[in-house]
């Protein structure tokens, strides 16, 4: 199958300068970059045809092979006058096998794009924004493109000139003995253009620091630990790479009352003394309003009811979560006399009774007698 005309792809004119075709395809890798059509193979190829043509049209050397005899200029595969010839072409690969050695690659810098930085942000939740879901509103700093300059980091009406020291290569060769050794220009660091006029704006960096204001939708179910990934929301790509991601990171803040594990959520409630002993209700605060919990009579202090559906569904799918209470007696306090005297007679009676009122006694008073021997046995060793 042949291969369409590289101005076409760009959609550009055969006279189109530097900058019109950075711009043309900085828009076409915005658009169909894999990170942004992640279910497209026909986008991913639109992409990669248009960093082809960029790749060919953006080195000079590269693009007047093109003009003068078409694809088969710039195909190494194909024979004939106008294209590199195999000597180039080892002096190339091998520029690049010792020039990745001793530090900068090939780097012809006007085919080069670089993929802007991830970010993360650090989200702070309420327990209820956290289970319920929510939508929230973050200012997050960013480096994001110029718009004075269009990212290219030059004056307006003005462009990044081709470096004098590698030719607009983005490498120079040393010579060291028998061996020609390929490195990245130290002068336009691997670019192969400079800038002689910088923007004002962004001082020729191509990018400048911003606050971003973004919505972040909040699924229901989330956790500590868990991240919002936002595409394309990341610190602005360089000559014309697409943009990163920004990760939002979330912090579940402790909660008052409720102490989460993973979809169940557990909490303590006071109990009255005569409540546990002779029954009743009480009621039990739940992320959606009280419930009413039924005590039976002679509950011990410490025991945990299971309010089933009363948790937190999680993210990822599956049941909601259950609620676990656990009662506690509470001790009265500022008793009068007349309490006081009911209170002592109330444990007399207990103590002259012929019935024992403790459950939890025998086994208690075995436990300590059992640790004692234990205790002593290993003194008299």
């Amino acid at each position: 199958m042949s291969k369409r005309d590289y101005y076409e792809i760009l959609g550009v004119a055969r006279n189109a300068t530097e900058t019109e075709l950075k711009k043309a395809y900085r828009r076409l890798a915005m658009k169909y970059h894999p990170d942004r059509n992640p279910d497209d193979d026909q986008a991913e190829a639109r992409f990669k045809e248009a960093k082809e043509a960029y790749e060919i049209l953006g080195d000079p050397r590269k693009r007047a092979a093109y003009d003068q005899f078409g694809h088969a200029g710039v195909d190494h595969t194909v024979g004939g006058g106008g294209g590199f010839s195999a000597a180039d072409a080892f002096g190339d690969i091998f520029g690049d096998v010792f020039g990745d050695i001793f530090g900068g690659g090939r780097g012809r810098g006007r085919s080069r794009v670089f993929r802007g930085a991830d970010l993360r942000y650090d989200l702070d939740l309420e327990l209820e924004q956290a289970a319920f879901g929510d939508e929230v509103t973050i200012r997050a700093p960013v480096m994001a493109e110029c718009q004075e300059c269009g990212g290219s980091g030059a004056e307006k009406d003005t462009g990044p000139a081709t470096c004098e020291t590698c030719g607009g290569s983005g490498t120079v060769r040393m010579q060291q003995g028998f061996f020609s050794i390929q490195q990245t220009c130290p002068r336009c660091r691997g670019a192969g253009t400079v800038i002689a006029h910088p923007c004002g704006a962004c001082h020729g960096e191509g990018r400048v620091r911003e606050m971003k204001t973004l919505s972040v939708k909040i699924p229901p179910g989330v956790d500590s630990g868990d991240r919002i990934r936002l595409a394309g929301e990341g610190e602005a790509g360089r000559n014309g790479g697409p943009p990163g991601d920004l990760y939002v990171e979330i912090n579940v803040r402790p909660h008052p009352i409720f102490e989460r594990r993973d979809s169940d959520l557990a909490c303590e409630i006071p109990v009255s003394f005569a409540t546990l002993v002779l029954g009743g209700s009480v009621d039990v605060p739940t992320l959606k309003g009280e419930v009413s919990l039924k005590i039976p009579e002679e509950t011990q202090t410490g025991r945990v009811f299971r309010l089933r559906g009363k948790g937190i569904k999680p993210v990822r799918g599956g049941p909601v979560g259950d609620l676990m209470v656990r009662v506690s007696a509470e001790t009265p306090v500022k008793l009068s006399k007349a309490q006081r005297d009911l209170l002592e007679k109330f444990e007399a009676s207990l103590q002259s009774s012929t019935v024992s009122h403790s459950p939890r006694e025998h086994s208690w008073l075995d436990g300590v007698k059992a640790f004692f021997e234990k205790l002593g046995s290993a003194t008299r060793d």
